[in-house]
């Protein structure tokens, strides 16, 4: 079967994304769990028997409750220092007084990442580590079937109700006698979410019909998405939430008896970054405050002390002995012995044992070797020593003794569950080792495909004849799918743990299996033919004159690079050095190559020179009418300088000299926009300066200004009518970013009208969409009716316009010079780079995929989940809708790659002096690019699976290169859809 090379690539990739999905799949896997909910109502354990014959502990059920009714207070993105630090003392003062001097006990709670509500929400509840996959589920969260705290409570008969996050309400669906569920997504609403939470309380704290009260306010997490920890808004938040929690606890006060005292709760899901999101790892998102406030405590006194660091999967644990329920199976937290400290020794000591037995079981059911782990083996002494407790206690010994002994076994609990807590928390996940080697053997297959069709795929007819026929009716064909499939068999009959790929239909897994034994036989018949065609004598042998210009080294040596530094956390967590290096190094070796050119053809003589620019016009001519792709790479001295001889006309020399010198220079006040990665993320930036209060004005001046820019720099491809949908569409961006507050109008004083920008905002979609249909229409026009490549050409630049007006939408006021300067680099190479140098498409392909990382990060983000804009996906959004929602955060998140990769086809299809097959060069290349970091990573983050960081930081890069394998995938379909007319100008 003949393909083309954008065809055949885009297949591979849609193949690699099946592997790229199989292993995320496998690799973020279920985490550690023990018995079903339905089975986790067993007998509770009895205390520690006493050594002798005839003594009988006779204490054999949960422990009562402790608290009669119990208020959890989550404030969403809730960080420490809002509490504990200088803004609480301002703007919390009846917290700082509770805190500092009232009956409670303070701690900061740490988070594992993923940050995000859901998993944090089932790390509160269930008291166990979800898995790292949960930060996608986030979006549409599933009923919670595991064990945890609001199912033991509502089979007791407690009586929950519940306000808030709507999360909840899908976690835990029929658990609440009464709830008011509001979106958490969208994060334009700082008020209306939370007013919908309070206008409950006045009525419910009177009332006597519930024992839980769970109220989870959602505008602290908004304002931080939108304006950052830092805004004039985080203030007020702050106060309302302050004044809330004093109307809760006046009223638990008020209506405590004598019997049980009451509990307020307060809580944090996660924190929140410098920027203002979350879902990394950082200390401002991980640390949140976790308070318990009772009468039931004694007051504090003395002086303030740091609040202790506790573990979030503690307050499961602490909460389920406070409401007298069973610990949740699944738990790995650690009972918060202060907030029992109150009790009797003897309660205390009951406290930890059903702990310590809880999460001894959960440990036996995960861990084979289980008798040989450290804090079994505490568990077992203290527990021991607890049953020698008893026996003093029975007999009525009431000494000094007695109480001494008892703080002794105390501490040896206590030993043992941080022990067996730290032991389970180790073993969070169990990868699912079958799904993982089966995608990584299809994305090594697909990549292995690619790098053999390189010679074919990149000649000048950029076609070749897929050996089909031969595979797939080989005894070697059926040979391996009989292995693989018998190989399959055996896996999935004697595995222990719950394999993805096995789960599937015998079908669909023959189907995969096919696929990967059609792949390795179309593998081996390209190597074979690659062998026979080397041994045939060339009939017409021409001597070569190519070699490697320095702009195919540095394109080897900066993949390979690259490439290499994935195996190391401090490179990935820092990725965007490296690509500002690249693009830097880039920019000097071009310098170099027009500085060559330049002068090199200065030194000629006139009679040489006109010689020259007449063979240059030939050639020009001749390639407008054959289509013929001119390389930069190995052309001779002549040759380079006759391709430059008709560019260089007055001015333009110099400018084409100057241009990668302005182009570093851009490049340098982008890096100073933005403080990305890890290490110096916290450092100041002019981002931060601008997006402050105080510089609104100029914040303003620099989005008008860019505005324009951008207008300037994308009108000279436009039509009339694109031009004034340009403009009013740039107009009405500027007017939604005024209308949400973050910029001001000349005449506007102050900012204290602030709405939600729907209809602004929808404003500019319709000169989106209209700019889009437009280019659309030519598109399909120059593909139906008629093969002008002009049209096509101009239906490219228009769709490309579209996408530009949506970017400037979508980025944050602060970010748009990121856009004008990414316009304004795009125009200087293509005019004084690229067209004097005829680079070939695989040279241009490749600088155009590096400037999109580049671009990548210039916008701000980083490989952590933190700094992905969740505000984009809501512009113009009256409510949460979850498949836009999802499109336009995709969008502005890879917006530097995507414009960058659509230029690329834009460039390739309007350059006349180029073959149809460059169009098709383009998205081989591109789809290569993708293809080798990502088969290179797959292998690493197998090997560093167990590393420390294997969370914080390879997990999250791995979701980033997945979901860029699907954006490049798409990329490459669009560029196979523009490259159809290629097969008909090409024949055999």
């Amino acid at each position: 079967m003949r393909l083309r090379s954008g065809a055949f690539a885009s297949s591979c990739l849609l193949v690699e994304s099946l592997g790229v999905a199989l292993f995320l799949r496998g690799f973020f896997p279920v985490a550690v769990r023990s018995l079903p909910r339905r089975e986790a109502l067993g007998d509770p354990p009895a205390e520690p028997a006493p050594p002798g014959p005839g003594m009988i502990s006779n204490w054999t059920k949960i422990p009562p409750p402790l608290f009669k009714k119990v208020v959890i207070l989550l404030i969403d993105a809730l960080r420490d220092d809002f509490v504990f630090g200088s803004k609480g003392k301002q703007f919390m003062p009846y917290t700082t007084q509770v805190v500092e001097k009232g009956t409670s006990y303070s701690f900061i709670a740490e988070a594992k990442p993923p940050t995000v509500t859901m998993p944090r929400i089932k790390a509160l509840m269930t008291g166990s580590i979800p898995g790292f996959i949960d930060v996608i589920v986030n979006l549409n969260s599933p009923a919670l079937l595991d064990d945890n705290l609001i199912w033991q409570a509502k089979t007791a008969g407690k009586r929950i109700i519940f306000y808030g996050d709507d999360t909840w309400v899908k976690l835990f669906p029929k658990h609440f006698v009464e709830y008011d569920g509001t979106t958490s997504f969208f994060v334009s609403d700082f008020t209306e979410v939370d007013d919908n939470v309070t206008r409950h309380l006045d009525r419910v704290l009177k009332r006597e019909d519930w024992d839980l009260l769970i109220l989870h306010y959602l505008g602290l997490d908004h304002i931080g998405h939108v304006t950052g920890p830092n805004s004039p808004l985080v203030g007020p938040k702050l106060r309302e939430m302050d004044n809330i929690l004093k109307k809760i606890h006046i009223s638990l006060l008020s209506k405590e008896e004598a019997s049980l005292p009451n509990l307020l709760v307060v809580c944090g899901d996660h924190g929140m970054s410098e920027t203002g999101s979350h879902g990394g790892s950082s200390e401002g998102e991980v640390h949140t405050p976790l308070l318990f406030i009772s009468s039931a405590f004694e007051k504090r006194s003395g002086p303030v002390t740091q609040p202790e660091l506790v573990q979030q999967t503690d307050l499961a644990s602490t909460l389920a002995v406070g409401l007298g329920l069973p610990i949740s199976r699944n738990s790995v937290g650690n009972l918060i012995l202060p907030v029992v400290g109150g009790k009797t020794m003897r309660e205390q000591l009951r406290f930890v044992h059903l702990n310590g037995f809880q999460l001894s079981k959960l440990l036996q059911e995960n861990t084979p070797a289980y008798e040989k782990d450290p804090g079994y083996e505490h568990f077992k002494i203290a527990e021991k020593s607890h049953g020698n407790w008893i026996k003093l206690y029975l007999e009525g010994n009431n000494s000094e003794i007695l109480l001494n002994l008892g703080k002794k076994v105390l501490k040896q609990y206590l030993e043992a569950l941080k022990t067996l807590s730290s032991s389970l928390s180790k073993q969070v996940a169990q990868y699912d080792m079958y799904s993982m080697l089966v995608g990584t053997v299809i994305i090594m297959e697909v990549l292995l495909l690619l790098l053999l069709s390189v010679p074919k795929a990149l000649s000048s007819r950029a076609e070749f004849e897929v050996p089909l026929s031969p595979p797939l009716f080989s005894l070697l064909f059926y040979l391996m799918c009989l292995m693989l499939c018998a190989v399959h068999v055996i896996v999935c009959t004697s595995a222990q743990s719950l394999c993805y790929f096995c789960s599937m239909s015998w079908l669909t897994a023959v189907g995969v299996m096919m696929l990967i034994s059609a792949l390795m036989c179309g593998i081996l018949s390209a190597i074979a033919k690659i062998f026979e065609n080397s041994r045939l004598p060339v009939k017409n042998p021409v001597v070569s004159s190519s070699s490697w210009s320095e702009i195919d080294v540095l394109i080897l040596a900066g993949t390979i690079g690259h490439v290499l530094s994935l195996g190391a956390s401090s490179f990935i967590e820092e990725e965007h050095q490296t690509w500002y290096f690249l693009i830097n190094t880039l920019c000097l070796v071009l310098c170099q190559e027009l500085c060559r050119y330049h002068f090199l053809l200065k030194e000629c003589d006139p009679q040489h020179s006109t010689t020259v620019k007449q063979n240059f016009d030939s050639i020009g001519e001749a390639s407008e009418c054959k289509n013929i792709d001119i390389p930069a790479a190995g052309n001779s001295k002549l040759g380079k300088a006759t391709s430059s001889a008709e560019f260089i006309k007055g001015t333009d020399k110099w400018i084409s000299l100057a241009s990668p010198w302005i182009i570093l220079i851009c490049c340098r006040l982008l890096r100073s926009l933005n403080q990305t990665g890890v290490q110096w993320a916290h450092r100041p930036d002019f981002g931060h300066w601008l997006t402050n209060s105080e510089h609104k004005p100029e914040l303003s001046f620099l989005a008008a200004v860019s505005l324009l820019m951008i207008f300037f720099l994308v009108q000279r491809r436009c039509s009339l009518v694109s031009k004034i949908a340009m403009a009013l569409g740039l107009l009405g961006v500027y007017s939604y970013r005024a209308a949400i507050g973050n910029v001001i109008f000349p005449w506007q004083r102050d900012s204290k009208d602030i709405s939600k920008g729907i209809t602004e905002a929808r404003f500019v979609y319709v000169f989106v969409l209209g700019i889009i249909f437009t280019g659309t229409k030519d598109l399909l026009k120059s593909q139906v009716i008629s093969a002008d490549s002009s049209v096509k050409s101009t239906g490219l630049w228009e769709v490309y316009n579209g996408l530009v007006l949506l970017a400037a939408l979508l980025f944050r006021p602060h970010n748009l010079p990121v856009l004008v300067f990414c316009l304004l680099i795009q125009t200087m190479m293509t005019k004084y780079i690229w067209r004097p140098l005829k680079f070939d498409a695989a040279q241009i392909t490749i600088m155009h995929y590096w400037f999109g990382q580049a671009f990548f990060y210039f916008q701000g983000n980083s490989n952590g989940i933190a700094t992905v804009d969740i505000s984009a996906g809501f512009v113009g959004l009256e409510s949460y809708l979850e498949i836009p929602a999802i499109f336009l955060t995709a969008f502005a998140t890879y917006a530097g790659p995507l414009l960058w990769a659509i230029h690329l086809l834009c460039y390739l299809s309007s350059e006349v002096s180029r073959n149809s097959a460059a169009v098709g060069h383009g998205c081989f290349c591109y789809a290569l690019m993708r293809s080798i970091p990502v088969a290179v990573y797959i292998v690493l983050v197998t090997g560093l699976r167990y590393h420390l960081f294997i969370w914080s930081v390879f997990s999250p890069k791995l979701l980033y290169e997945g979901v860029q394998v699907f954006i490049t995938a798409t990329i490459c379909l669009f560029f196979t859809a523009m490259d159809q007319n290629h097969s008909h100008r090409v024949q055999d």
